[in-house]
């Protein structure tokens, strides 16, 4: 085993702050894949957005939650999370999570790589490009 893989085998967890909430992410950057929990605070959602190139499967761990998604016809319907239910996502389907009460929700993916195009954003948040994820704020403000 290289150096570079025994890092890997470390614990490792980082916190990223939201507008909605927060992310918990287990997974070390540079893996072919990612691990994180979504804490969305009630009342609270995500961006309308579609991914370029990241495919994501979510579930439930605690509370009420619901994913807002682009069905077959172009239409968006409501999901509410159901516990003991996968849900995933197509690439370049519409979608936003939404917290009907403080809620925590793990998804998997592929990498954080290609861009979270916002279509809506309740917090004024530019399209999220890679070079982007590398700031603080990921570009939005408290």
């Amino acid at each position: 085993m290289d150096k570079d893989q025994l890092g890997k085998s470390q614990p490792y967890i980082k916190r990223v702050e939201k507008p909605w909430g927060y992310e918990i992410h287990w997974v070390p950057e540079g893996l072919p894949y990612m691990g994180k929990i979504l804490h969305i605070n009630a009342g609270k959602r995500l961006s309308l957005q579609i991914h370029d190139a990241k495919q994501e499967s979510w579930f439930l761990m605690s509370g009420r939650g619901k994913v807002i998604w682009e069905n077959k016809n172009g239409e968006l319907i409501e999901t509410e999370f159901e516990s003991g239910q996968g849900y995933t996502c197509n690439l370049g389907q519409k979608h936003r999570l939404a917290g009907i009460t403080d809620c925590d929700i793990i998804e998997v993916s592929t990498p954080e790589i290609g861009n979270t195009i916002r279509l809506e954003d309740d917090y004024s948040r530019p399209t999220e490009t890679e070079q982007m994820r590398k700031s603080p704020n990921r570009g939005w403000n408290r």
